[in-house]
This record gives C-alpha cells, sequence and structure tokens, in this order.
C-alpha cells in the first residue's frame, strides 16, 4: 500500500476509533497502566495526569559546552550580551532579554494543512539556563488527551519571546486552532514577542541555497549532520500507527528528529545574530552584502553603507551590487557627485540589469541637473539598446513598461535638444 493510502487508512481509524477502545484507554489510565511506560521511561518520558487521561512528557538536558553544529550553545550568551550592547534596530534582536528568556519551539503534526482537521500530536520546546539547555517534549498518546497534553505544555512554560522557524505562519497558529477548541479546560495562551527565523533565512540565503527547509539551513549553512534521522514526512504515518498500535519505537525516532530541529533552532539563531552584528567577521561575503540589504530595509542606512563598502574591497562577485547599492544611498543623500562617480562604474562593469538601472540614472542626472541633453541621450539610448539586447524579464507586461518608460524618456530629451 502507498504512504497516502496508509495514511488515509490510519486517519480514518483515528476518526471512527469506536467507544470500546475509548473505554480501554480511560480505563488503563485511571489503573495507571499506560502501554509500553517501560520503553517510555527508558526514553526519558513520564506521564503527566490531568482530567482522567495523560499525556507524555520527555525532558533532556545538554551541557552549555555541548556543540551543536558551528557553535556551541554557550555562544547564546555571547550574542545576547552583543545584542544588549548594540544600538542595531533590528527583527531580531534580543535587547532587554536575557537568554533564558527565549523560547525555541517547534512541533510536529498529522499534517501540514491548517484548520482544525491538523492535530499537533507533540510539542517540543527548549530554554538555555545558567549551565544547561533543557528540552522538553508534550505527546498526545491519543487524539482524547489534547487537554492533558495543553495543560502539560502550558503549565510548565514561562517565556517572553518565541524562536521558531516558520512558526508565525505554521506552529502557533496551530497551537491557537487546537486550543481554542478546548479553551474553556485550560489557562490562556499568554502574550509573547516572536523571532521567526525563516523570513531571515529566506533573506540571506533564498538565492544561495535551491531550498531555505530547516533540513538544508542545517546541511549547508550550520554544518550539523543527521545520522539516522527520521523524514519528517513520515512523521504523521508513525503517530498514526502508534496511535492503532501503542508501540512506541517508531515515535520515539520522530521525538529525536524533533529534538534535533529544536537544537538546531538555538544554532540558527546564534548563526544569524552573527551574520548582523559580527558582520566584519563573517565568514560568508555573499551574506554580508545581503545583510547589508536588510539593514538598509530597516533604515540602518550607516551600517549598511559600511558593509556595503566591506563587500566592494573584498568581494568581486557582489562589488557592482554593492556599489549600486551605494549610488542610491549617495543620490538620497544629495551626494550626487559621488552617486554619479559609482552609477558609471556599474554602467561599465556591471551585469546587464544593473547597468542599465545605472544608465537611467545617469540619464536622468545629465538631463534634470548639469542639462546636458547630449549626454543625457548617449545614457537613455544606450541603456535602451542593452535593455533589447538582453531582454531580462519574460513579463510581457513589465518589459512593456519598461519600453515605454525608455521610449518617453528619449523623446523627451530629443524634444529639449531640438529646442536648445
Amino acid at each position: 500500500m502507498s504512504i497516502k493510502g496508509k495514511l488515509n487508512r490510519l486517519k480514518n481509524h483515528i476518526v471512527k476509533e469506536d467507544k470500546t477502545k475509548s473505554e480501554i484507554v480511560e480505563s488503563s489510565v485511571l489503573m495507571g497502566e499506560i502501554p509500553f511506560l517501560d520503553k517510555w521511561k527508558e526514553f526519558g518520558a513520564e506521564p503527566f495526569y490531568f482530567d482522567d487521561t495523560y499525556c507524555m512528557v520527555r525532558k533532556v538536558e545538554y551541557p552549555l559546552n555541548d556543540q551543536h553544529g558551528l557553535y556551541s550553545f554557550s555562544k547564546l550568551n555571547d550574542v545576547i550580551d552583543m545584542w544588549n550592547s548594540s544600538s542595531i534596530r533590528h527583527p531580531l534582536s534580543a535587547k532587554g532579554h536575557q537568554p533564558s528568556d527565549l523560547f525555541f519551539f517547534d512541533t510536529e503534526t498529522t499534517g501540514l494543512g491548517g484548520g482544525t482537521g491538523n492535530t499537533i500530536f507533540l510539542l517540543g520546546h527548549a530554554r538555555v539556563q545558567a549551565d544547561k539547555v533543557i528540552l522538553t517534549q508534550h505527546f498526545l498518546p491519543n487524539p482524547g488527551a489534547e487537554v492533558a497534553l495543553y495543560q502539560s505544555f502550558l503549565s510548565s512554560v514561562d517565556y517572553t519571546t518565541l524562536v521558531t522557524y516558520n512558526g508565525k505562519s505554521f506552529d502557533w497558529p496551530q497551537v491557537k486552532t487546537r486550543h481554542t477548541l478546548i479553551r474553556d479546560a485550560l489557562p490562556n495562551l499568554p502574550d509573547f514577542g516572536h523571532f521567526d527565523l525563516y523570513h531571515a533565512a529566506r533573506r540571506l540565503w533564498k538565492n544561495k541555497l535551491d531550498s531555505v527547509r530547516l533540513s538544508n539551513v542545517e546541511k549547508e549553512i550550520l554544518d550539523i549532520k543527521r545520522e539516522g534521522d527520521v523524514p519528517g514526512y513520515l512523521a504523521p504515518i508513525l503517530y498514526f500507527d502508534f496511535v492503532e498500535n501503542q508501540v512506541p519505537d517508531g515515535i520515539f525516532g520522530v521525538m529525536r528528529h524533533n529534538e534535533i530541529d529544536i537544537l538546531s533552532l538555538l544554532t540558527l539563531y546564534i548563526h544569524l545574530s552573527g551574520a548582523v552584528i559580527l558582520n566584519e567577521k563573517n565568514k560568508y561575503t555573499s551574506d554580508k552584502y545581503e545583510v547589508a540589504r536588510w539593514l538598509e530595509a530597516l533604515g540602518e542606512t550607516r551600517k549598511a553603507q559600511e558593509l556595503y563598502q566591506q563587500v566592494v574591497d573584498v568581494d568581486s562577485e557582489k562589488e557592482t551590487k554593492a556599489k549600486l547599492a551605494l549610488a542610491f544611498l549617495s543620490k538620497k543623500e544629495k551626494k550626487l557627485e559621488e552617486a554619479m562617480r559609482l552609477f558609471m562604474e556599474v554602467y561599465e562593469n556591471g551585469e546587464d540589469q544593473d547597468a542599465i538601472v545605472s544608465s537611467i540614472e545617469l540619464a536622468k542626472y545629465y538631463e534634470h541637473h548639469d542639462k546636458d541633453f547630449e549626454t543625457a541621450w548617449d545614457y537613455a539610448n544606450s541603456g535602451y539598446l542593452r535593455w533589447k539586447e538582453s531582454r531580462i524579464s519574460d513579463n510581457k507586461t513589465k518589459n512593456a513598461k519598461i519600453e515605454s518608460d525608455f521610449e518617453k524618456r528619449i523623446g523627451r530629451i530629443c524634444r529639449k535638444l531640438r529646442k536648445s
């Protein structure tokens, strides 16, 4: 049977779970006879009882000097200290926080869709304490135990800021949806800040990596190697198998997968923070260029200019793009001579797209500022011809607009030339 078929069969099994089996599970809980409890305890998990049912809670501790990928966990303390002494305003900034405030969080669910049909069966989180990392996982042993699951989760967490990977769009909305269904029996969900590292990874590496899935970022950026890992897409199938037979071995693999995901969030936050704060020591100059663009978008112009200049000095591949960015910043600051010098360098040495943009800026300058219409026409016309040869975009609407803009500019300059 195909994976999809097996998944559908097991889903139907859960939906149609009969009253007799529910009574057996409840009876087992009341008598303390949890299936394979010895295996669970050997794995580090203990039952959490609530409202005549239970969930399993597992705790794992790591010394701060343990290394996961490129960094030891202790580096988080250094990163938080640097954020607290930094003046940079940034979405990743932990200014005003302590390391223990950050709550590294991930879930495993029965599917990737949203809504009430998708059940969270594993809530995992980690926090850095004074001398160790404590990782906790809350596991749903059957669909009727959600109240116990969320009670164990909400009664044990005390967090200020979530750190997730696509958690704003997926993990936390799912928690809110499931919580809403049973909210009368539970404490309210607390307010919090949120660092979603997925958006940061996309900013820095979407043009560098084939995919910015966490597993790919681990492999290509963080030097994290998974051995014998259960693929994430198998998690729902293994959970449905567990619900059917209560044998936990397959679920242990899912929980180890979730454990690595959470530890990788810690490593990734350290790395991303270092890319922003310790930019002069950044190993990847392409990252430095993307960080500069990010800072510029946030209004951190001075810091962005410093980074762009570093890219110009050390990265021949990104040099002209950094010069183009510096040219626009100089223009914005009314430093027109500096801006035109940089536009000229990009026009002469840059790739088609950047050179065409520079030709337009040079044409604008000579038309409106110097009133040198002949030179303005030269730049506008050469940019137009280069654009026609390269046809950078395949978008017909965009191409039509670019062509129209060039023709209007060249026509206007020609009229000014005739008048002069």
